[in-house]
Parts: structure tokens; C-alpha cells; sequence
């Protein structure tokens, strides 16, 4: 099924290599270069995905958050992908408020780009994995609830899930070695073991899965 998508970007290199990188099941059907462009655009397009960068120019000072407010209130709004090189907690916790649905940075590559953009389409929230830890550690404090232990992860030991925990806030295999001082093979014989238990198939699906259970 193609996902349809309008990229609103200031930097038309940005955009040029946006286009190019995704993938071929995922129609870009409008561009767009700042607030007033943006919300025209998506409102004649009507895409299922909006890409947007966060630090857009324009509008009343808001930037891109002017263009989630004039668009996310209308009937059948497009769920919003953010796109940015910050990955600065109070960017990505003000976005997320004003109703973006997921934010990666600028230095995802094209298949996972084009992966969360069909998980945002299909209604997942989706974030780099370093980033997940600031949405979490927000709404939580804004009086969310943390689930419940579950099924699932009673099956992972106690180092195991310590491991979980630090691959999905985007720890890499070496960092996570040293914070745990075990070896970086060590590190990744666990992985390997967390991922077959819980029936995933990489550690983006295993941050999705934590940020979901608030357990990161």
C-alpha cells in the first residue's frame, strides 16, 4: 500500500535528498518551504503523512508548531512525521505536545526513514531511539501511568533487561559494555536473547516496544 507524503523542509537539499532516500512505496506528492506554503500544501494534497521540520521558518514564531496547529484541528488531518537535527529534549517534548505523531533526526537513514513514515502512517508513534527517553520522562511526569509489568517481560532476566532498557534509550553495543562493564559480545549475545524472547527483529522494534510499555 503506498503511503502519500508532503515534506515541508526550508533547505531544498534537505528535501531533494528526503525525496530520494525514501522508498518506492511511499509517494511524495508536495513540497513545501515554510509555514504559509506548508499549511496550503497539505490542506490541497491531503497526504497521510506530513514530514515537517521542526525548526521551519515563519508563521507567528512557532514555526513548524504553527503549521501542526493550523492543520491537526481539520477533519481527516495528516498523522505528522518531525524531521530535525535537534535532538534537544525540549524540541522534541514541544512537538510531540503540539501533535506530531513521531520525531527522528536528520541523521536517519533512508530505510528507516521510509520505515517510521509507514509506522506513522499506520498510527505507531515513533521516535530515534535516544529520543524516546525525553517523550517518556515528559508525560510522565505530566501524571501518565507507567504499564503494568507484562507477560513479555518477565521472560528477560534481570541483566537482560537492564541491557533492554539502555539499547532502547539508543545506547550503542559499546556504551552499553561499559555501563554494565561486561564485553560489547556479551552485550550483543543479550540482544540477541531479548530480541528472540520478545519476537522482534531489531532495535528499533525493541524501542517501539519499550516506549510503548513506558519502561524505558
Amino acid at each position: 500500500m503506498t503511503v502519500s507524503v508532503v515534506i515541508v523542509d526550508d533547505h531544498d537539499v534537505i528535501r531533494v535528498g528526503v525525496r530520494e532516500s525514501l522508498d518506492d512505496d511511499i509517494e511524495v506528492i508536495g513540497e513545501a518551504r515554510d509555514v504559509e506554503s506548508a499549511v496550503a500544501e497539505i490542506v490541497a494534497k491531503a497526504p497521510q503523512v506530513v514530514i515537517l521540520d521542526v525548526h521551519l521558518p515563519g508563521g507567528t514564531g512557532g514555526g513548524a508548531l504553527d503549521v501542526l496547529a493550523e492543520v491537526l484541528h481539520r477533519p481527516g488531518a495528516p498523522r505528522v512525521l518531525a524531521l530535525s537535527v535537534s535532538d534537544a529534549a525540549e524540541d522534541v517534548v514541544a512537538t510531540v505536545r503540539a501533535g506530531a505523531r513521531g520525531y527522528v533526526t536528520k541523521s536517519i537513514s533512508g530505510p528507516d526513514l521510509s520505515d517510521a513514515v509507514r509506522r506513522v502512517a499506520g498510527g505507531d508513534a515513533v521516535f530515534s531511539p535516544r529520543l524516546a527517553g525525553f517523550v517518556l520522562d515528559a508525560f510522565g511526569a505530566a501524571g501518565g501511568e507507567v504499564a503494568a509489568v507484562d507477560e513479555d517481560l518477565d521472560k528477560l532476566t534481570e541483566r537482560e533487561q537492564e541491557v533492554m532498557r539502555l539499547i532502547a534509550r539508543g545506547y550503542t553495543y559499546r556504551e552499553v559494555g561499559e555501563k554494565l562493564f561486561i564485553s560489547i559480545k556479551t552485550v550483543e549475545t543479550h540482544v540477541g536473547k531479548v530480541l528472540h524472547k520478545l519476537q522482534l527483529s531489531n532495535r528499533h522494534e525493541l524501542a517501539h516496544w519499550a516506549a510503548q510499555r513506558r519502561i524505558v
